[in-house]
């Protein structure tokens, strides 16, 4: 066996396991504001809107199936919030993205599941060296909460002021799945980058999240540190897998750490008019 052919087959291996583990579950069992509809999971975000997670659409086709799309979309209408639907490139039917089109949600930018071995990411104890000046911190404060928002702002150039108070929720483990946040920060306490890790019960996965890193610190190694920590902390609470959704800006860095694609995902999203809005709604996360 080749070694692409090798790298297909551990790629295979990877999404079956995403598939089977992580898809049809999204949330941990019982996490507020989520219910099963039909194929689908259908969570409200505090602050932020809906999401729709499936492992498949149960065979739907058809008409049947622009009527369960737009039966979710009205789902969300009503309440004034924007929804994701998180199609994956694999998912069928195969023409599911135009018919999400047609129903008026909208193609995000793609992103690209990424999946390796904690063990393997981790690294040698300690992880990678940081720059000099930089430390990384697991952090549990809002204060520190709200200067990753900060951080996600100046990083974006838009309103993240869902992300503070979604991280102190996430950071609490209410839903189930316990979170770690972590900060990379200059000896004078500026934050540089900072990115989360989610640990979901039953499963064999740790799921990656931010790693926004501010302009004059890539390149450094921060961001590379961060994933390694993670994978780290994945490792010591028995997880096997850390999986990324990663944008094209971060996946060369992921694949170089040894985390191979499984799979592409494009978030559809529909938006409420602005005067529909409830208070607060803002694109999910």
């Amino acid at each position: 066996m080749t070694t692409s052919d090798t790298d297909r087959e551990r790629a295979a291996g990877y999404r079956a396991a995403y598939d089977a583990q992580l898809r049809d579950r999204g949330f941990a069992p019982g996490a507020p504001g989520t219910e099963r509809v039909g194929p689908v999971l259908r969570r409200t975000l505090p602050r932020q809107g809906g999401l729709i997670l499936y492992r498949d659409l149960g065979g739907l086709d058809g008409e049947a199936l622009d009527a369960f799309i737009a039966a979710q979309r009205e789902y969300f209408a009503a309440r004034g919030l924007p929804v994701e639907w998180k199609y994956h490139g694999h998912d069928l039917p195969a023409d599911l993205p135009d018919r999400l089109t047609a129903a008026g949600f909208t193609p995000g930018e793609r992103e690209t599941v990424v999946i390796g071995e904690a063990a393997d990411v981790a690294g040698p104890p300690g992880g990678p060296p940081l720059p000099e000046g930089v430390r990384l911190r697991d952090v549990t404060d809002r204060a520190d909460f709200d200067r990753i928002g900060e951080l996600a702002e100046a990083v974006w150039a838009d309103d993240r002021g869902w992300l503070a108070p979604a991280l102190e929720e996430m950071a609490t483990g209410r839903d189930g799945d316990a979170c770690v946040v972590t900060v990379a920060e200059s000896l004078a306490g500026e934050v540089v980058s900072a990115a989360w890790a989610r640990f979901h019960q039953g499963t064999d996965f740790a799921s990656l999240w931010g790693g926004s890193t501010l302009p004059n610190w890539r390149g450094k190694g921060v961001y590379r540190a961060l994933v390694a920590h993670r994978a780290a902390l994945a490792l010591a609470r028995g997880f096997r897998y850390v999986q990324v959704d990663a944008l094209e800006t971060s996946r060369p860095i992921l694949n170089r750490l040894g985390l191979v694609i499984a799979a592409t995902t494009v978030p559809y999203v529909w938006q409420p008019a602005a005067d529909d809005r409830g208070d607060g709604a803002v694109n999910p996360a």
